[in-house]
């Protein structure tokens, strides 16, 4: 499979700290915070540091240090209005979103940002999210099989006029939304992201989404979930755009990177992390393969609670550039960023790191293959 590499630059995006307890759980010092205000500031800053998507997550309760939480499509709006380039995107879950609800509030989005609105669709992972708003909690291919009826409506309510859907999930009469979302040279509809590491959400991403995210990973997972989802999308005649997941520690030297990544560690909410731990392995282990998300992750990479150590974006400058154009040329067209200190860590990506990345890219032949070799690299 040939990817693009000078020709369409890697994409960045970051995860809207919009949830309290920072991206890592551990009690080491955050300087983030998850109001707005704050998140207006690192929007703008975001945008002109060389981002293009932002990312707010979805919590409906306080859950392993997410003691607090702002709701996704409405935070994601607001930090639209106040930005001019940066494309968000909402986390929604079905089951708690009928999709001509999501479809309705997405085009009112898409046009007050001209086209910059983006879903991603996540099946679900936090059982008592569900039960505590009395919504039944579905068996793991039962969510995917769900989410993928959800982007089928969608994506046809946005694009189509008298919609009709008879499915196992949603039933839709004769639906007509208008206005429709922004019809743009850059997409016909809003993208439509979803995340998963399992063999059912490869093989619906591959079916039915725009984009693929996939939590943190080193060069042998990146090729493997590539090669499937890849294989998915080819069978249905399409292409999925592949984005990973990576928590991003740039110092100066090596060894104050390392230091930063020992101490978060050192210093995790270990009750925090063992909970959420059993939460998500119980949500994935149902499986029909049991290959879900998180079945293989240590204490150490559930601290990131995305598995963000695994990308091994850890060290100087120059060596994270590196990393993130091997990434690159394997494959993947977005890293999507966590930070410990958002607004001076975006600020350094963006002055120091965003360079020497775009400096290797225009290294880059025209076209690789996704066979290209990438340097080895010392475990994070």
């Amino acid at each position: 499979m040939s990817v693009p590499s000078a020709a369409e630059p890697l994409r960045f995006a970051y995860w809207v700290p919009n949830v309290s307890g920072g991206l890592v759980t551990s009690t080491i010092e955050q300087r983030t915070d998850w109001g707005y205000d704050y998140n207006r500031e690192l929007a703008v800053l975001a945008e002109n540091s060389g981002f293009d998507y932002a990312l707010s997550q979805v919590r409906y309760m306080a859950s392993y240090g997410a003691e607090y939480q702002h709701e996704s499509t409405s935070f994601s709006l607001a930090l639209l209005l106040a930005t001019e380039r940066l494309k968000v995107i909402a986390a929604v879950h079905p089951g708690l979103w009928h999709p001509g609800v999501l479809a309705k509030l997405g085009a009112t989005a898409d046009h007050l940002s001209q086209g910059r609105f983006a879903v991603n669709v996540v099946s679900g992972w936090f059982k008592d999210e569900f039960t505590a708003l009395g919504e039944p909690w579905l068996e793991h291919d039962e969510r995917y099989r769900r989410s993928e009826e959800f982007i089928r409506a969608l994506r046809a309510i946005w694009t189509e006029d008298h919609t009709e859907l008879a499915g196992d999930f949603y039933r839709i009469r004769d639906f007509s939304l208008k206005p429709k979302p922004l019809n743009t040279p850059e997409r016909p509809h809003p993208e439509i992201f979803q995340g998963g590491n399992s063999t059912a959400a490869r093989a619906m991403a591959g079916r039915v989404s725009d984009w693929y995210f996939s939590n943190g990973k080193d060069f042998d997972g990146v090729t493997e979930q590539l090669a499937d989802v890849g294989a998915a999308a080819a069978a249905a005649g399409r292409r999925v755009r592949f984005g990973l997941n990576g928590f991003l520690i740039a110092r100066d030297t090596e060894a104050e990177a390392r230091e930063v990544l020992r101490e978060i560690v050192a210093k995790a909410d270990t009750e925090a992390v063992h909970g959420f731990g059993a939460a998500v392995r119980q949500a994935g282990r149902s499986a029909a393969d049991g290959k879900g998300m998180w079945q293989d992750s240590s204490f150490e990479d559930l601290v990131q609670y995305n598995d963000g150590f695994r990308t091994g974006l850890i060290g100087t400058p120059e060596q994270i550039a590196e990393r993130i154009v091997a990434y690159k040329r394997i494959g993947v067209d977005l890293l999507l960023l966590g930070f410990l200190h958002y607004l001076e860590e975006v600020e350094y990506f963006g002055k120091r790191v965003l360079p020497l990345v775009r400096e290797l890219e225009a290294q880059l032949p025209h076209t690789e293959t996704a066979a290209a070799t990438v340097p080895t690299a010392a475990p994070v």
